[in-house]
């Protein structure tokens, strides 16, 4: 389904120089009012809350409470990556919203991820679900690739007027979840990232700042979880707001169906780090106990 928006001239394409400045001209922005003298409860309003507080049963919903529709993005309009789809509430009265890239696994397509489009789409997020260059690409290319991504999606995307340039994250799969490790610490100004049953031969990630969630799986055979998830957990600074969910019997490829506990992390830990949205904080904190969906939980965000 094609987008028919009429979307402003489009404006140059960010970088990661430009997100950063931009990150702190927003912090600074924030700190205005209450050098001003503001009142508490005037600074406490969050203007990126979208959507109806969340219960149990909406964040674990197929489907949220935004209409959502679709356009595609051919690889020959896309610059620095192959192309994709993106997902994006229908309404114009809700404000921006935060933007999120997937990026899939080595020799995967889009297609093993277009299930996140429409689930995170309809809880409040412009989502693009992306083609690598090439099929075999390594995580490092995937991570240029995912920023180049970013940057289309703000910069030239027929739907940039409705994303947050300052409020961005990143998701992948397999090679793709080594992607967004490269992606965040290159590039600290990204909001959140998830990698899924994360592969990478670099296994110390001491430079990632980025709030990361660790999605690894049980019975991985390709990453196995104490060679890649939880060395890369362990890796990052507990400084670091960070998560590693273990999900209960998973193969490698829990992340390529739809899977309701991975939903509802991703949501929340999105709508906590991307919109700022405490209300999702009781999803995360306490950590989640051991359950038959989830052999394993840590985290460092909670304390």
């Amino acid at each position: 389904m094609s987008s028919t928006l009429t979307s402003p001239s489009p404006s140059p394409s960010r970088n990661r120089s430009a997100r950063g400045f931009r990150a702190s001209l927003a912090a600074a922005a924030v700190a205005l009012p209450f050098l001003a003298g503001a009142a508490p409860a005037q600074a406490a309003e969050n203007p990126y809350e979208r959507g109806p507080a969340p219960t149990t049963s909406s964040v674990e919903a197929s489907r949220g409470s935004f209409a959502v529709s679709q356009t595609r993005v051919s690889s020959f309009s896309a610059r620095g990556f192959g192309g994709g789809t993106i997902y994006y509430p229908t309404t114009t009265s809700a404000g921006t919203f935060g933007g999120v890239v997937v990026a899939p696994g080595y020799t995967a397509t889009q297609s093993s991820m277009a299930w996140y489009g429409p689930r995170l789409a309809s809880q409040g997020f412009v989502v693009f679900t992306i083609d690598t260059n090439s099929r075999y690409d390594q995580p490092s290319s995937r991570g240029d690739q995912i920023q180049a991504a970013l940057d289309y999606l703000t910069g030239s995307s027929s739907v940039r007027s409705r994303v947050d340039a300052d409020r961005l994250a990143v998701m992948g799969h397999s090679m793709g979840g080594g992607g967004t490790l490269e992606a965040v610490k290159d590039d600290p100004a990204i909001k959140a990232a998830i990698p899924l049953t994360p592969w990478n031969l670099d296994k110390t990630w001491l430079e990632v700042r980025t709030p990361t969630l660790i999605i690894g799986a049980q019975n991985d055979s390709v990453a196995p979880v104490a060679s890649h998830s939880e060395p890369f957990y362990a890796s990052i600074p507990d400084s670091t707001d960070k998560a590693y969910l273990e999900l209960r019997g998973a193969s490698h490829f829990a992340p390529n169906t739809s899977d309701t506990t991975i939903a509802k992390h991703s949501i929340s830990w999105l709508k906590r780090y991307v919109d700022d949205d405490t209300r999702y904080t009781q999803f995360l904190c306490p950590a989640p106990t051991v359950s038959l969906a989830i052999s394993e939980y840590r985290s460092t965000n909670c304390s």
